[in-house]
């Protein structure tokens, strides 16, 4: 085994075990939370987000981290398929749920005086049937998906991008155009809701820092509201996920721009796609107020 691959190969376990731990954590204490308090929709959400995390960890984490130690005829050409429609689901229901989890704290803070909240009471009565629209409308989506990946271990496939353990072969431009088309519509639609409530978020943020700056002494505590908290930390939860987001792209398009794409862009894009389940629960979980309470 090269000195590279091991390296490789290490990144990937050490990213695939944090990731698994940090959302198993994040499912513990929303569990021993839920069993002492009333269940908020913004629980709901996260289960969901976690569930997607595991499956993109286990998906993508587990399979690289087997083929860059070495191990690359452990999936059969179903397996290949299976994995990676999985992941894909996953990645959208992450992606999906993240747009979700920005457009209920932006309508369950918004004041009185804004259209949006007239919407907090159907808000939280739809959040449940919206989760589950989320993980429908992905397995729809990318329903095509495993018609592009198998076991292809032929060299003189064009247009092939060989993971190690599967590979994935788009003979034709037009239709590769097409479902890179279909499924970046939908990413970049949640991507723009977020960024756009994200702004909002912001600037209610703001406008109430302002208004109640001069009603607060400085012998009180400085220390925000537990609202204001998860307000913030979902904030920097949407610009992790448009920064690897953003990242992921760019080296997407350059697997699908290249006819024979190196052994380290293939992997750089595995470790980027993977870095969102991993960082988000450490995210929610540092800035999460009822964690520090359950842990007093």
């Amino acid at each position: 085994m090269a000195s590279g691959d091991l390296v490789i190969g290490m990144v990937f376990l050490s990213q695939t075990i944090i990731g698994f731990l940090g959302n198993f954590f994040l499912l513990c204490h929303n569990f021993l939370y839920l069993t002492r308090c009333p269940v908020r929709p913004k629980d709901l959400i996260l289960k969901h987000l976690t569930l997607a995390n595991f499956l993109v960890i286990f998906c993508k984490g587990v399979p690289q981290t087997m083929s860059a130690f070495g191990a690359t005829h452990f999936l059969s050409d179903t397996g290949c398929k299976l994995v990676f429609y999985v992941h894909r689901v996953g990645r959208g229901v992450g992606t999906g749920i993240t747009c979700l989890l920005s457009i209920f704290q932006a309508i369950t803070i918004s004041p009185r005086n804004f259209r949006w909240a007239e919407m907090k009471p159907q808000a939280s009565r739809y959040m449940g049937p919206s989760n589950i629209l989320c993980w429908m409308l992905n397995m729809l989506l990318n329903i095509s998906v495993p018609m592009y990946v198998g076991k292809w271990n032929s060299k003189n496939t064009t247009n092939k991008i060989d993971y190690g353990y599967c590979s994935a072969v788009i003979d034709n431009r037009v239709t590769g155009v097409l479902l890179i088309a279909l499924l970046s519509s939908y990413d970049v639609l949640c991507l723009g809701l977020m960024v756009w409530t994200s702004g909002f978020i912001v600037l209610i943020l703001y406008r109430h820092k302002r208004q109640v700056r001069h009603l607060h002494s400085t012998t009180l505590s400085p220390r925000s509201s537990p609202e204001t908290r998860i307000t913030q930390s979902i904030l920097v939860l949407v610009g992790t996920f448009v920064s690897f987001y953003t990242l992921s792209c760019i080296f997407s398009l350059f697997l699908a721009r290249l006819n024979d794409p190196g052994w380290w862009l293939v992997n750089s894009s595995a470790l980027i796609t993977a870095c969102f389940p991993t960082v988000s629960p450490f995210v929610l979980r540092s800035r999460d107020p009822r964690i520090s309470s359950i842990e007093e």
